[in-house]
């Protein structure tokens, strides 16, 4: 890999990875805020309408920072990935421009409504505007999925006399085979980090004695819903995403779980270290047969391994992604073991009342963070060596009049400046939060005994 190639493939990680911290969060915000929107319209609680308008302001400040780093993401498209874009552009371009169009403006305009017309826009209309904000963000996610679903499996492409792609076909584009379980699987996740940020807080707010109220509402929604989305994150969502990796890039497939060679009756590592000498995994804990069961639903169906395809189409840092899908797995299965156990306690009706499960709570706020990142670097890192799988290699993607120490200056300048960024917005967040969801005087007004009903 040349030091060019090296230093765009970086930038693009981190200011992809960045941006994504903030989208996650509206999007799952904006199901939960359609909820609360829906509880203070059918019950007339002033209470549910207070909690509208507080994460309303935290969607608002999530909203704004992913605008902010979403723009020079796409910019790389021709700053970095000229090649690339002169290439498939006839394809993403469609997808990226409907996300702008139709999603970025549908989000924007009644998320305004919301912020700015609590007085001169009347109840049902404020619950309309959230379902559109709702609507919004997960069209906005959804487009932005087909550009990379399309990435990963390209369909409904015709290729021209010049050698560039163009859509043939914008419904076969957009119903994408592989883009049913990314999209199901993203977007849960996505809930999954709402409920845990939105359980964090209530779990801090119940434990320092503030806005208790609210806090309980907080802890009680975000339990339900994430418990419902972390158990569909691993099925059917995540376990149908899997199955399609070994159906359509069964290389993928065999490195991320650790697979060297084909076998019938494949084991599921569940850890382990890539040994790329040996070709083997290093002090493994293994489930006999798991692997063949889980891809094939037969105990002894043979999977491929690595060694059934050419090494040149092996992703190029096998360990990386080993460890990001291990990493995405076990965390995975530590959200669902914390939400089940907080569940548990909530239906028993302990829960507002139990330390240690609130500190667990609010402790496991950067898991689903960490989870998503690990999960899009297996998807990408495994994608490796195509930028379009199987028609165009990363290698021959980039700009070829951006040199390495372009690309390094750049990637420095965003390290830089996402590092400011990160702050302000964790400044804002802890400044809303400092304020909490309403004056203290509404809480003793209208709960006296500090829960509403």
């Amino acid at each position: 890999m040349t030091s060019a190639l090296l230093y765009d493939r970086l930038q693009f990680a981190v200011t992809a990875t960045f941006h994504y911290l903030f989208p996650q969060l509206t999007m799952g915000l904006g199901l939960l805020l359609v909820y609360f929107r829906t509880r203070a319209l059918t019950s007339g609680e002033e209470h549910y309408h207070h909690v509208a308008l507080f994460w309303t302001k935290i969607f608002a400040l999530s909203f704004a920072f992913g605008v902010v780093t979403g723009i020079p993401l796409e910019f790389q498209f021709g700053t970095n990935w000229a090649k690339f874009s002169n290439f498939a552009g006839g394809v993403i371009g469609q997808t990226l421009a409907m996300e702008g169009m139709f999603a970025f403006f549908l989000e924007s305009s009644f998320l305004g409504i919301l912020l700015f017309g609590e007085r001169r826009f009347s109840r049902p209309v404020q619950w309309f505007a959230a379902l559109m904000l709702f609507l919004g963000s997960w069209l906005s996610g959804y487009f932005i999925l087909a550009t990379n679903a399309w990435m990963q499996h390209p369909v409904a492409y015709t290729v021209a006399a010049d050698g560039r792609l163009f859509v043939d076909s914008l419904s076969g584009l957009l119903t994408n085979p592989w883009l049913l379980w990314q999209y199901t699987h993203n977007m849960t996740a996505a809930v999954v980090t709402t409920s845990f940020v939105m359980a964090a807080l209530g779990s801090f707010y119940l434990l320092s004695g503030e806005h208790a109220a609210f806090a309980r509402t907080f802890v009680r929604t975000s339990v339900v819903a994430g418990a419902i989305a972390s158990a569909l994150m691993i099925f059917p969502t995540g376990h149908g995403n899997a199955k399609q990796v070994f159906e359509y890039q069964p290389i993928k497939g065999a490195a991320f779980e650790g697979l060297f060679y084909s076998e019938r009756g494949a084991g599921l590592y569940l850890v382990g270290q890539p040994n790329m000498e040996t070709m083997t995994i290093d002090n493994p804990l293994e489930i006999p047969r798991a692997l063949s069961f889980l891809v094939y639903e037969d105990l002894w169906a043979k999977v491929k391994g690595l060694d059934a395809f050419p090494r040149d189409l092996w992703p190029d840092n096998l360990p990386l992604l080993y460890y990001s899908y291990h990493i995405m797995a076990g965390l995975g299965t530590i959200l669902v073991v914390v939400m089940g156990l907080a569940l548990v306690w909530l239906w028993r009706g302990r829960l507002f009342s139990t330390n240690w499960l609130l500190w667990l709570l609010m402790l496991s706020a950067p898991f689903p963070y960490l989870a998503t990142t690990a999960g899009w670097m297996t998807a990408e890192l495994g994608r490796q060596p195509w930028l379009v799988y199987g028609l165009l290699r990363t290698a021959d993607g980039t700009s070829p009049l951006v040199h390495s120490g372009n690309a390094l200056f750049t990637l420095l300048g965003f390290l830089g400046l996402y590092l400011l960024l990160g702050l302000l917005f964790l400044f804002l967040v802890a400044e809303t939060v400092r304020h909490g969801p309403a004056p203290a005087e509404h809480q003793t007004a209208a709960y006296p005994s500090g829960q509403p009903i």
